[in-house]
């Protein structure tokens, strides 16, 4: 009988002692997924979700300017989405350009679910491509930079550059509204709109 007492003590301390492993090993695990959690993925995670007003992420840029964003589309290094939840204001961020996102606590967990089920085409397209298209199309855009803000048409974009012919953002780009080509470096850009 001392036997059978014995024998059942030792299988409650070994199971007790394998939950408790087990239970390590997965907080082990989860520090792990956390810590190779980037913006991006918190981004995305937060675009993914059913309540809209879980989407809008309130941005601290890096020029100071703060910036309240619904991601539309999310690239490999940059978002778009409505300003200020208004389809007729469109914003382009780097995510260089982040200082920090205000998240509210219950957007907290909601953004650390990053289980992006297959990565479609926007997520692989850097933010040179976005402006390219944006070139090709003869968009109107005004670009905030750390020091300053400039409206016009991109003309062309090179590896980490583009040149903008500044004009008013109410008029086309003519020969005669131009008041110069700007070139800026594209690790300055903190904001794009549309």
């Amino acid at each position: 009988m001392r036997w059978d007492h014995l024998f059942d003590d030792l299988a409650g301390q070994l199971e007790h002692e394998l939950t408790a492993e087990e239970a390590d090993l997965q907080k082990e695990e989860e520090r792990l997924r956390l810590g190779r959690l980037g913006v991006r993925e918190r981004i995305v995670a937060l675009k993914r979700t059913r309540d809209a007003a879980l989407r809008e992420v309130a941005l601290v840029l890096r020029n100071g300017a703060r910036l309240r964003l619904s991601p539309l589309t999310v690239g490999r290094d940059w978002m778009a989405g409505d300003v200020d939840g208004r389809a007729d204001a469109q914003a382009v961020v780097p995510f260089d350009a982040i200082e920090s996102m205000a998240l509210r606590d219950d957007q907290v967990a909601p953004s650390l679910v990053a289980d992006e089920p297959k990565p479609d085409l926007s997520s692989r397209l850097g933010l040179p491509f976005l402006l390219r298209d944006l070139c090709r199309r003869r968009v109107a855009v005004q670009i905030d930079t750390v020091g300053s803000t400039v409206t016009g048409t991109i003309d062309r974009v090179g590896r980490d550059h583009l040149d903008l012919a500044e004009h008013e953002l109410d008029t086309p780009r003519r020969r005669d509204a131009v008041r110069g080509i700007r070139l800026v470096r594209l690790d300055q850009v903190v904001v794009l709109r549309l």
